[in-house]
């Protein structure tokens, strides 16, 4: 079996070549060539946290993969990272494990890219402007992935402690030196998504981020926060006008709260839902049709994008004489 890092993985695979995979991989998914249950959840109600059991099937490349992965909000309290995460890499020809990797920036990598899939189907060609409401781990990769697809100008940041959208300004500046473009940090959530063409929501709220009204005709959202039932990052304003796309419908009628919570009171149904992302690549449905539509991109996460991003790296280290060997 062979162990990799997650320097060994910063070494060879870039948000370029995860936007690839992860676009690839949804257009499997939808053309039947990809098995997927659905996650298992275990809340550890005494941490206030969760692990995650995801496991997927990759039939056309003959990979299976299971990622387990814990967030544990509380870690911080003890110098751990909050979100910690592994993949186990099987062949399926011979049912051999053949890898094993850290997962921690894999996981922040491939949901980044989903919304940078989504962001390039589905926001205006011209948008350069981006507000990211939540500064944690996760939003790094959602930047990286719309910075890709879109030719940015101005981020706005906003984070409910102010200190971590300042610290991440100063990640993003030492990221990208050669960028022109203007980062502020925010003050107020509305403010922020008021000033964006494209607003990231990255957190794990359970009462929505910012007032739907505040919106601008053209905006694009990508919803990846809110994961579990109770979990909601958009109001009933921003659901009811805007066109809904959602990374698997299985996921999102088990797990997308801000989906979800709408259902239960009757004000919202997935009949209204616009298409799966997959639908959108193979050109099953229709994208962004004109630039005063809004539009939403929830998701939930799905393991398929493990294996998919899992099965490049493993290819490519072991083309690379990368990572360590070891016999169980």
């Amino acid at each position: 079996m062979l162990v990799l890092s997650r320097e060994n993985i910063e070494q060879i695979y870039t948000m370029k070549d995860c936007l690839a995979d992860v676009e690839n991989v949804f257009r499997e998914h939808i053309l039947g060539n990809v098995t997927t249950p659905v996650r298992t959840a275990i809340d550890h109600p005494k941490y206030g946290a969760t692990s995650l059991y995801m496991p997927s099937y990759l039939e056309t490349d003959d990979y299976v993969a299971v990622k387990i992965i814990s967030i544990f909000p509380e870690n911080h309290k003890h110098d751990i990272k909050a979100l910690q995460s592994v993949i186990v890499l099987t062949e399926a020809k011979t049912g051999q494990h053949v890898a094993m990797m850290d997962a921690s920036l894999l996981t922040i990598m491939r949901t980044g890219a989903s919304s940078g899939v989504a962001t390039k189907y589905l926001a205006k060609e011209n948008a350069q402007s981006c507000a990211v409401l939540g500064c944690g781990a996760q939003s790094i990769g959602q930047i990286q992935a719309v910075m890709e697809v879109r030719p940015l100008t101005n981020i706005y940041l906003y984070n409910r402690t102010r200190e971590k959208a300042d610290e991440m300004k100063q990640t993003l500046l030492s990221l990208y030196p050669e960028w022109q473009g203007e980062i502020t940090v925010m003050d107020d959530a509305n403010e922020a998504v008021a000033n964006a063409e494209i607003v990231i929501c990255s957190t794990k709220a359970t009462s929505p981020l910012f007032d739907g009204t505040r919106l601008r005709p053209g905006t694009h959202i990508n919803a990846i926060g809110a994961f579990l039932p109770h979990m909601q990052e958009v109001d009933l304003t921003t659901v009811q006008n805007s066109k809904v796309v959602v990374d698997t419908l299985e996921g999102a009628r088990h797990e997308a709260g801000d989906l979800l919570i709408p259902i239960e009171s009757g004000e919202w149904s997935f009949e209204q839902m616009h298409a799966e992302l997959g639908d959108i690549l193979i050109g099953k449905k229709p994208g962004r049709e004109n630039d005063e539509e809004i539009t939403l991109y929830k998701s939930v996460g799905v393991a398929y994008l493990d294996t998919a991003v899992a099965k490049t790296v493993y290819e490519r280290a072991k083309a690379n004489g990368m990572g360590t060997e070891i016999s169980l």
